[in-house]
């Protein structure tokens, strides 16, 4: 067995198609509203322009500024699976590019996280992806790195084989053992807001869902 820093683990199938498409109408807020509401990546922006991210976690740790265990994970890609890149945050040197993108799309790879930076980003403008932003400067091919280990992603931890779920408020990862429960709150709140929504839509002042917050903390007059 490889000792940390060096390890190259098998990549965990991607989660149940219903299962995904079961997540591509929830919104993250509702998501991380119902995760305690401090998960989820910081830091990191939404660069494509269009598409919304859900999938199946395959994660690479890699070395500030160099590919190579990315271009090992590549290889390992099937349909269903967001490549997950921890790139510990450089902001010198892109890790991925088009020519990463174009191969790992014909793997089936439905979108991509970097803690790093990538260039070509147009080629990228129908693809989901998150990362920290955006660098002319190529990456180096010298390692070392990690493929299907735990990862830090804007200070989220992301384990192999976590649904990841991205739209344009920003990213969540959880793991698909939670995700029936996660679904379940994350529909009970949609509800909920449905609901306040409506109540909104009366145009009355009172409103019993702001009266009820306020008079749980002594604040309603």
């Amino acid at each position: 067995m490889s000792l940390p820093g060096l390890r190259i683990n098998s990549a965990c199938a991607p989660a149940a198609a219903s299962l995904i498409q079961a997540f591509s109408n929830v919104v993250t807020p509702h998501i991380s509203d119902n995760l305690g509401r401090h998960i989820g990546a910081r830091g990191l922006t939404r660069l494509n322009k269009t598409g919304k991210l859900v999938g199946t976690a395959l994660t690479v740790k890699t070395r500030p500024g160099d590919n190579l265990y990315i271009y090992k994970a590549m290889t390992m890609l099937r349909p269903g699976h967001v490549l997950v890149i921890d790139a510990q945050g450089d902001l010198n040197n892109a890790v991925i590019g088009e020519l990463v993108k174009l191969y790992a799309d014909m793997r089936g790879c439905v979108g991509y996280v970097v803690d790093g930076v990538i260039r070509d980003v147009v080629a990228f403008e129908n693809t989901p992806l998150y990362a920290r932003g955006v660098m002319h400067c190529g990456p180096y091919k010298d390692g070392p790195g990690e493929v299907n280990v735990p990862v830090s992603i804007g200070g989220m931890i992301v384990t192999p084989g976590d649904i990841l779920v991205g739209d344009e408020d920003g990213l969540v990862a959880f793991p698909q053992a939670d995700a029936s429960e996660v679904l379940r709150l994350a529909g009970l709140h949609a509800e909920h807001e449905r609901r306040v929504m409506a109540e909104i839509a009366t145009g009355e002042h009172r409103q019993s869902w702001l009266e009820a917050t306020l008079a749980a903390r002594g604040l309603l007059d």
